[in-house]
């Protein structure tokens, strides 16, 4: 009994860390991150504003994945805060050393990220969506968490950085429906079999 119990304060412990137990954002909240992301972005245009407003305004309270595609600048222009003649993959990974301490500890992390081995192979609608370098997934503990991130002193004007590297990107958040490697149920299942393992060798003595 034990076993079972130090299993279930670790996975109950990671639990209440990896979820967002603060339910979906309420109107102050709203309020609160809009006001901060004018502070930080003055030049945010309505579009784009409206957009962010919309997301939080329409919480779940859930977790979302962003997914990415990534085309990537061969020539970018220079940046303030950057070396002259600064690679893309460079301008990326001052960006990521600001964003990824900010992720890890709202058990916000990358979940999937490769390299394109061919060009787009089905588009509809779309032009100039052709060729991309990379693609990636980030996880997301809930909106509430992506907005700490975004309005963190620590990421202003870092967002240049990653703007620079890029010659298109789209990003976008998705609900899961189906997600088999989230952490919890691997960790719930790893723990579920080595507690029967223990509980099977305990019988056998």
């Amino acid at each position: 009994m034990k076993i079972w119990a130090s299993l279930t304060i670790i996975y109950l412990g990671f639990f209440f860390w990896y979820t967002d137990l603060g339910g979906k954002l309420d109107s102050e909240e709203v309020n609160f991150f809009l006001e901060k992301l004018q502070e930080n972005n003055g030049d945010l245009n309505s579009e784009m504003y409206e957009s962010i407003k919309s997301f939080m305004e329409n919480d779940s309270g859930k977790q979302f994945l962003m997914v990415n595609n990534i085309d990537i600048d061969e020539e970018p222009e220079d940046v303030e805060g950057a070396e002259p003649g600064e690679s893309a993959e460079s301008l990326l990974g001052r960006y990521m050393e600001h964003m990824y301490p900010q992720l890890l500890k709202r058990a916000c992390h990358p979940v999937f990220a490769g390299k394109a081995v061919s060009t787009a192979m089905d588009i509809v609608g779309i032009e100039g969506a052709e060729n991309w370098d990379q693609a990636a997934l980030m996880r997301y503990k809930s909106r509430r968490a992506f907005m700490e991130i975004v309005i963190h002193p620590d990421m202003s004007g870092k967002h240049e950085f990653k703007i620079a590297a890029l010659e298109k990107t789209i990003a976008y958040p998705v609900e899961t429906q189906i997600y088999l490697s989230d952490p919890r149920f691997i960790l719930g299942l790893v723990f579920l079999v080595f507690g029967l393992s223990l509980r099977l060798r305990e019988v056998k003595k």
